[in-house]
């Protein structure tokens, strides 16, 4: 295969694909259109053998005329609950709901692959398998489900992309171990006494008791976690009270905690607990305190690391492999990455000079549509390289 020319054929192809999915985005767990469009395409290419492991979901294998290696690939294709601002001719045209991610990219780009590959079935030796996967963006998420339902089953090794538009397009961010957090949330609320403003010895008073909860949970990062380990914990919801003269009788405090260690994450919410506890009951209130495990952090497989950095440097070149570090942001290909040996990468997708600046989940976010073509030569690669016999785990 020529990968560059076969890319730069598709390229407008794969753009028209990608905005037709912008333009009509679904919550996690409600891409059944978003499902039925990549199911439509991939019958179209009349080589896979598809199926739906489930409504909202695709898997299309390719088997080559002659054993070999299995090799899965992964897009993601949900959105977000997000109202988008961008002015263009491919705005979502769902109110409320928008790709603020990049997963309309994702799976055009792997339709792009899905397209190249099925005019090229003769030349494999072994299989690829094409996941188009549900439910990113919401726990549990859909990757558990499908490696539940034996999506991986004979695979041998996994890769995924993810368009980073806070990385340039020119990049691809590597690396080896620990690259993405284990994603936890927390739900809190104080239940104090309500009263008059005027008159706050008649009252337990939520507000001044939440302040002091959110700023002594941020002890926990600086005196009892060891600071050589990354630990994020963020309040990003706090509500209470409902005008000038009402001390609110709750508050409802909400947020997220990122870890990479299990034995470090699993103390976090007896630390935490231990404080709001203190805090509370120093003052007279109760609480209601709720602490959900999200996704495992994303730990890449270093041989399969190895070998991703190789296909970048021999399609792209040596200057765009980017030794990227760990992120605190969560993703649930951990899910596969428990299962079989497997590497999630970062494919640079932001331009200054197109002004495509905003990052992940803002409303203006957009990507750098040439980083469709990146993604589409990667996969291509990989494939080219582990299905030529050069297994790597």
């Amino acid at each position: 295969m020529n990968i560059t020319q076969l890319v730069t054929n598709i390229h407008p192809e794969v753009i028209n694909w990608r905005r037709e999915l912008h333009k009509k985005p679904e919550l996690s767990y409600n891409e059944f259109n978003t499902a039925n469009y990549v199911a439509d395409l991939l019958t179209q290419f009349s080589a896979y053998e598809i199926s739906r492991p489930t409504p909202n979901s695709v898997v299309a294998r390719l088997i080559g005329n002659k054993p070999g290696n299995v090799l899965a690939l992964r897009a993601d294709m949900d959105a977000l609950p997000l109202t988008e601002l961008n002015e263009c001719d491919y705005k979502s045209q769902h109110n409320g709901v928008m790709h603020a991610c990049g997963h309309d990219g994702h799976s055009a780009s792997l339709l792009g692959v899905a397209k190249i590959l099925s005019q090229h079935k003769d030349e494999l030796a072994g299989e690829v398998r094409l996941i188009f996967q549900h439910a990113e963006e919401t726990p549990p998420g859909g990757a558990k489900e499908l490696v539940d339902l034996g999506v991986l089953e004979n695979v041998d090794m996994i890769i995924g992309i993810h368009l980073w538009s806070t990385m340039p397009i020119g990049k691809v961010g590597v690396i080896g171990g620990a690259m993405m957090a284990a994603p936890d949330v927390f739900n809190l609320e104080i239940k104090g006494k309500g009263g008059h403003g005027g008159f706050p010895h008649q009252a337990i008073d939520t507000i001044t008791i939440g302040a002091q909860v959110v700023t002594n949970l941020q002890q926990i990062v600086a005196r009892q976690i060891n600071p050589l380990e990354p630990v994020v914990i963020s309040v990003t919801k706090f509500i209470s009270g409902t005008t000038h003269n009402i001390l609110p009788h709750t508050a409802e405090i909400a947020g997220t905690v990122r870890t990479f260690d299990n034995k470090v994450r699993h103390t976090i919410p007896e630390l935490m607990e231990r404080i709001i506890r203190g805090i509370t009951s120093a003052h007279g209130a109760d609480y209601a305190f709720n602490y959900t495990y999200g996704y495992d952090p994303v730990v890449n497989n270093h041989e399969v690391a190895n070998f991703v950095e190789e296909v970048v440097v021999d399609t792209l070149g040596s200057g765009w492999v980017d030794k990227m570090a760990p992120n605190m942001a969560g993703e649930d290909f951990s899910a596969y990455l428990a299962k079989v040996p497997g590497c999630f990468i970062f494919v640079g997708a932001g331009n200054e000079e197109k002004g495509i600046i905003h990052p992940h989940h803002h409303p203006r976010f957009n990507i750098d549509e040439d980083a469709l073509a990146v993604s589409m030569k990667i996969f291509l690669g990989a494939v080219a390289k582990y299905l030529g016999g050069n297994k790597c785990a």
